[in-house]
């Protein structure tokens, strides 16, 4: 690892102030935990890192009657074992809880999660020069390749999936992302526009550029909603989604759908909304039929690589248990 300056904020005008323009000479630090993975492999050596754990009030959570404030440095294990934010936002404490292991939920933060690095065998190799630093081509879309973690739907000219479990819980509970603009202004934006396709921008997997910084999430009051995020990995402890659902809905006493979002996660470059498999389900009651015809749906377009294939009924699979989860409050046989 080579050495580097290390820079206390004292608050985001000085943080971003100290990021500079050069993103290959400085780098924010919150919890760090996907930041020291990537300068152990030596993907990235700046001169200065910025901590942004000494700038105050961004561990903040509030929870009330308009909803849910999580600023960028609260911890995962603090969304994890908060009662309020199970009862009311299942999902997101789902997939908080889903992360890593307990050691790395102590101290991995929220804006970390949301902002982390794909896990991408090519990008983590520092021998390789991919696309996502630089490089001209997405190695993981050759046919010999080692892909079977990489892209089904979304991919191009990248195939990476975005590693954030929270990011499609927040995606499909609504959210609103707050961040600081490089000339000290506060952006707003959807959780759903926040990240990028690499067909916006394949060096970038969110709208934030050097210099801004991610301050807050919001997540608005959901009346009468069950949420939920149901996560295949491939083993039981510590390790990314293969494949995920988060599912947000709101059902009449008779199983009638009222509304209803779902998100997939681990199988695109950001979290992936189905909007069409959601308009088959809105206005109608549940059954196993309808289960089977929405989980085909969220996955129509998806264009699976030479050793992913499975993700596509993986997926479907889960799909169906996520939304029945949803809508009923029960989980399937």
């Amino acid at each position: 690892m080579k050495a580097f300056q290390f820079i206390d904020a004292r608050d985001l005008r000085s943080a971003s102030a100290a990021l500079g323009r050069d993103a290959a000479r400085t780098r924010l630090l919150a919890g760090g935990v996907d930041l020291l993975s990537e300068l152990k492999e030596r993907i990235i050596e700046p001169e200065t890192l910025v901590n942004l754990k000494t700038v105050p009030g961004l561990n903040a959570l509030r929870l009330d009657a308009k909803g849910l404030t999580l600023g960028t440095l609260v911890t995962l294990d603090q969304i994890e074992f908060h009662q309020g934010i199970w009862k009311s936002y299942t999902a997101l404490a789902e997939a908080a809880q889903s992360v890593g292991s307990p050691q790395i939920r102590n101290v991995g933060t929220l804006g970390g999660n949301l902002c982390q690095r794909p896990r991408c065998w090519y990008y983590r190799d520092e021998s390789i020069n991919c696309i996502k630093k630089g490089g001209s081509k997405c190695f993981a879309a050759e046919e010999e390749a080692d892909n079977k973690f990489n892209a089904i739907l979304g991919g191009g000219p990248s195939y990476i999936v975005h590693p954030s479990d929270c990011a499609t819980a927040l995606v499909a509970l609504g959210a609103m992302v707050k961040y600081q603009d490089a000339r000290g202004g506060m952006q707003t934006v959807p959780a759903e526009e926040f990240f990028l396709l690499p067909t916006e921008n394949p060096a970038r997997e969110n709208v934030l550029r050097h210099g801004e910084i991610l301050t807050e999430v919001m997540v608005p009051a959901l009346a009468g909603a069950r949420s939920t995020y149901v996560k295949f990995k491939e083993k039981d402890s510590f390790d990314w989604a293969v494949s995920a659902v988060a599912v947000r809905a709101v059902a009449a006493p008779d199983g009638t759908v009222r509304d209803i979002r779902i998100v997939l996660g681990g199988v695109a470059p950001r979290p992936w909304r189905c909007p069409r498999a959601e308009g088959m389900l809105k206005g109608k009651r549940l059954s196993a039929a309808l289960l089977n015809e929405a989980a085909e749906a969220a996955l129509e377009g998806s264009k699976p690589l030479s050793k992913n294939a499975y993700k596509v009924p993986l997926t479907r699979v889960l799909v169906r248990r996520a939304v029945n989860q949803a809508v009923t409050g029960k989980q399937m046989a």
